[in-house]
């Protein structure tokens, strides 16, 4: 399908070479190697600020069916379908002093979820919660967390304010030993490592860090002993600091409105903006959710996900930026040429597709490939079409010309989250605000005083660090303690060639182990849709393991190797895409797939979900061994 550049009021070949430019700035050697990891001197930047009364007690020397680790949506998630279940003799270690995750430490300014309430909580329907609106804030969020805790007696079964420090699997027993910083000592027959994928801080390697003087802390601690305020703004202690943060992807897209209204001066330091787009958040109407039938909750999270894979729907029911943008990637192609968006659907969603195909096998493949070019560009200059208009809105809000080409993004849209924010670009029309462009180079180091960028000193009281969390480092790095499985392999070692599962959520050699997380499986933007998904998952093996009088669960070698094959050859769906992305956590850092299995499950979550339950259905966990 050709693309009739004059019917376009851009050059798509000059904005592919613009795209392409600003990438290369950005793309470093030093990968992950450019964040360091927060302990030592820097082991205060994850320390719980939100605990009142360090807890007291003795440790223990339980034993259970199963441990959870993590008390975030995923621990609490894997816990209700298992009390769902009948399965009651669980333990959840959570490090923090209450449930939430994420929304437990991530209490910044203007926190607030991008993905709309009704898709984005859990069990909507199991609690009768309705969130006050489209999009909820942190403090809602955080209450709805206790909300489900209470209502599935989490807290009876909690072990709060405890760090786990190692997994040992014991073959004679079969039990796993868990180990915790208060030397608990606990034994349980499954271990579930819902440890969350953005949950360790990092820093930047700079020059200096070190010998910074003032205040510092990271988002996800927020210190509002100096800032003053809440989560909701009205940060009174800064009136007469001077505030510099560094990072300009979501959290500070939301953080930098309520610091430039506060702050008597406010740097923002930026390598790459982010993409800033409509929020237009709404109150829930009281007359729309009380006519909502029974099972709307999954049928609107199924909805939004298979809109967001380019599937056929009848109606968009959640309508917001998220489904616009890929409304606009898809519906060109499957409008225009449908037979040739069907050809590429069905390489995506059947392997058995060329028999479907009336022309034969040949004739398939020469139109498998002139659907995936024919799509790949259409795609392309949709997407070339939504960010001018992105870019357009910086035009249109920030009035000095040179800070909104600063903060213009240069680069696919989902190459980073998306944020959607109403204030973020208007606070650049502050006096008081200064925005930072390092195009690209990122900061060159600190002094006792501030941040130094191009040999200017930027003076300050208090540094601020909106510089995300760890992703693609080792597993155990991030998740803070190490798992040792049978023959005392530990899971770093079986995962130093590349990441091997089966499902995404066993791994062989670490028996009764169950991991939750994108990493093999289903990623979506609605991660708890697939937290879920992997909740009702665990307690179906779970409980069928307990009909078959099984005590012992571990992926089969043949199993494992088959689903890795399966996870390269659907990785390669994505491989070009990425390459071409800015760097970020999503591509890496844009060292693209050094370890090749180390993706998600390329056919997108909605057909990862239809072949969970699909295998589940079989009855027979298959892939799985028992004893």
């Amino acid at each position: 399908m050709a693309v009739e550049a004059t019917k376009l009021d851009f050059d798509p070949d000059a904005l592919g070479k613009k795209y392409q430019l600003e990438r290369d700035k950005r793309v470093r050697s030093d990968g992950n190697e450019q964040y360091q990891e927060v302990k030592g001197d820097f082991a205060y930047f994850v320390e719980d600020p939100y605990i009142d009364n360090e807890l007291q007690r003795d440790a223990l020397e339980d034993e259970v069916e199963v441990v959870i680790i993590g008390g975030g949506f995923g621990g609490m998630l894997a816990a209700a379908r298992l009390r769902e279940a009948g399965i009651d003799d669980f333990k959840i270690i959570e490090k923090g002093g209450d449930f939430g995750g994420t929304w437990y430490w991530n209490r910044y300014p203007g926190a607030s979820c991008d993905i709309e309430s009704y898709v984005y909580f859990p069990l909507l329907e199991e609690t009768n919660f309705v969130p006050k609106q489209k999009y909820t804030n942190a403090p809602e969020t955080l209450e709805y967390c206790h909300i489900i805790a209470e209502k599935y007696n989490l807290y009876d079964n909690s072990v709060l304010q405890t760090e786990v420090t190692s997994t040992e699997w014991d073959e004679d027993a079969g039990r796993w030993i868990v180990s915790t910083n208060r030397q608990d000592r606990i034994k349980a027959r499954y271990v579930v490592h819902s440890n969350g994928p953005l949950n360790r801080p990092k820093l930047p390697a700079m020059k200096g860090i070190n010998d910074y003087k003032g205040h510092t802390f990271h988002t996800s601690r927020w210190d509002y002993n100096y800032t003053g305020g809440s989560s909701h703004g009205d940060l009174t202690g800064l009136k007469d600091k001077k505030v510099a943060i560094i990072g300009t992807g979501a959290t500070a897209v939301q953080a930098v409105p309520h610091l430039g209204a506060s702050a008597k001066e406010l740097f923002v330091f930026q390598r790459t903006p982010s993409s800033i787009d409509e929020r237009n958040n709404q109150a829930t109407d009281p007359e729309w959710i009380s006519t909502q039938e029974k099972g709307w909750q999954d049928k609107r999270r199924r909805n939004f996900e298979s809109i967001m894979t380019g599937g056929m729907v009848k109606e968009d029911l959640v309508n917001d930026g998220w489904t616009e943008a890929f409304r606009l990637l898809f519906g060109s192609l499957r409008d225009k040429a449908p037979s040739k968006f069907q050809i590429f659907t069905w390489s995506l969603t059947s392997v058995a597709s060329p028999k479907l195909y009336k022309n034969g096998f040949k004739q398939y493949m020469t139109d498998k490939v002139t659907a995936f070019m024919d799509l790949a560009k259409s795609m392309e200059i949709a997407d070339y079409k939504k960010m001018e208009k992105v870019r357009a809105r910086a035009d249109a809000i920030v009035e000095d010309k040179e800070t909104a080409e600063a903060l213009k993004p240069y680069y696919r849209q989902f190459c980073k989250r998306p944020c959607f924010h109403d204030e973020y670009l208007s606070t650049f029309n502050l006096p008081n605000v200064t925005l930072v462009n390092t195009d690209g180079k990122g900061l060159e180091q600190m002094t006792e005083k501030g941040i130094v960028f191009e040999g200017k000193e930027y003076e300050v009281d208090c540094i601020i660090f909106a510089t995300g969390f760890e992703v693609g480092t080792d597993y155990s790095r991030r998740a803070g303690y190490q798992i040792y499985g049978v023959d005392g392999l530990s899971v770093s070692d079986k995962w130093s060639g590349g990441l091997s599962t089966f499902h995404g959520m066993h791994s062989r050699g670490f028996p009764n182990a169950f991991f939750f997380g994108p990493a093999q499986s289903g990623f979506t933007a609605t991660y708890t849709y697939s937290l879920d998904e992997q909740s009702i998952h665990l307690s179906h093996i779970l409980s069928t393991a307990i009909k078959k009088g099984a005590t012992r669960i571990e992926a089969s070698e043949k199993a494992e190797k088959k689903w890795v094959e399966t996870i390269i050859e659907k990785s390669r769906l994505t491989a070009d895409f990425q390459e071409k992305c800015t760097p970020g956590y999503y591509n890496n850092e844009g060292q693209i797939n050094p370890k090749p299995q180390n993706n998600m499950y390329g056919g997108g979550p909605i057909e990862f979900f239809g072949l969970m339950k699909k295998w589940r259905s079989k009855g027979n966990l298959e892939g799985l061994e028992l004893n």
